[in-house]
């Protein structure tokens, strides 16, 4: 079970990179010099390519659920992580940068990001235990998530540029990880419990942080490029759901010392190369973002000179 886990959860991966590339070049057709504003985001609803860069993102979350349904969170969240090289490499294309031209550092960035949490699924995945989602667990996530969620978002509407970004899309990433957290235990319900006796209020759940996190993706993509987007999320998600599953859930409870320590190490070389990517990438090197996030929202983004790492020309 675990290993089809990890495949289904791989191939999540690769939806939820398509994905975010797609709605970020939809994005930025959209919006052009007038922002992400209400209207914006209404023809975002018609835009073909958003509309299909959300049904890779709805197929990979799909996926991503039905293998929470069969490992424990620990193992499962962190591949999400793969869907940072997928970008960086469709990225490149989209800009024709050649492989074999990329930045030593951004390949670096890719390679230890990858095998970072290629180790730490193998070690997690012989030693987490999964254990169920209780209601008061449920209850308990739900009042820290929002709180980090509020704090994020306001933090982000008095930001500019770069800082912007990041804020937005760590909103995000803590609202999907509280989503996996729910949708774990929306899944042991499935077979277990009479459809007529399910508990609607995971579900509900689910719909009212998907709906929060979409809005603060949105936002990430205007305000910088897809690869520091997906970097955050794919840094940020993971350690909010293992920690949701560590933490609340007591997955890591038989987890020994040593093996402990190797996931350790594990996550923070993941975590390096992720850092090193949203740092070095080529778009935040060589592009500016030229649009502005503003709107009924009153919402102050970036200047048209402003650069995404925060320098204006």
């Amino acid at each position: 079970m675990t290993t089809l886990a990890v495949l289904l959860a791989a191939l999540g991966a690769v939806g939820y990179a398509v994905g975010a590339r797609t709605q970020h070049a939809a994005v930025h057709d959209t919006i052009g010099d007038s922002g992400l504003g209400l209207r914006s985001q209404l023809r975002l609803l018609r835009n073909t390519r958003w509309l299909l860069g959300a049904l890779a993102l709805g197929t990979g979350a799909v996926l991503h659920a039905c293998a929470l349904g069969l490992a424990p969170l620990t193992v499962v969240q962190p591949i999400g992580v793969l869907a940072l090289p997928i970008t960086v490499l469709l990225n490149a294309r989209e800009h024709g940068i050649k492989l074999r031209t990329l930045d030593p550092t951004v390949v670096f960035a890719v390679v230890a990001s990858t095998v970072g949490v290629g180790a730490f699924v193998v070690l997690a995945a012989g030693s987490a235990q999964p254990t169920p989602v209780a209601p008061d667990d449920q209850l308990l996530a739900t009042q820290l998530v929002a709180g980090a969620v509020l704090a994020l978002g306001v933090f982000a509407m008095m930001s500019r540029s770069k800082v912007r970004c990041v804020l937005y899309a760590a909103g995000c990433a803590v609202a999907y990880g509280y989503v996996s957290l729910l949708m774990r235990a929306v899944v042991q319900q499935v077979g277990t419990t009479d459809l007529l006796s399910l508990n609607l209020l995971p579900l509900f759940g689910v719909g009212i942080a998907m709906i929060v996190g979409g809005w603060l993706l949105q936002h990430g993509y205007a305000s910088g490029p897809p690869d520091l987007v997906v970097a955050c999320l794919t840094v940020i998600d993971p350690i909010v759901a293992v920690g949701l599953g560590i933490g609340l859930l007591g997955e890591a409870d038989r987890v020994g010392t040593w093996t402990a320590v190797g996931e350790v190490l594990c996550a923070a070389v993941a975590c390096a190369g992720v850092f090193a990517l949203a740092r070095f990438h080529p778009e935040t090197q060589d592009r500016r973002v030229p649009t502005t996030v503003t709107g009924s929202s009153d919402l102050a983004g970036p200047s048209s000179t402003d650069r995404p790492d925060g320098s204006t020309s």
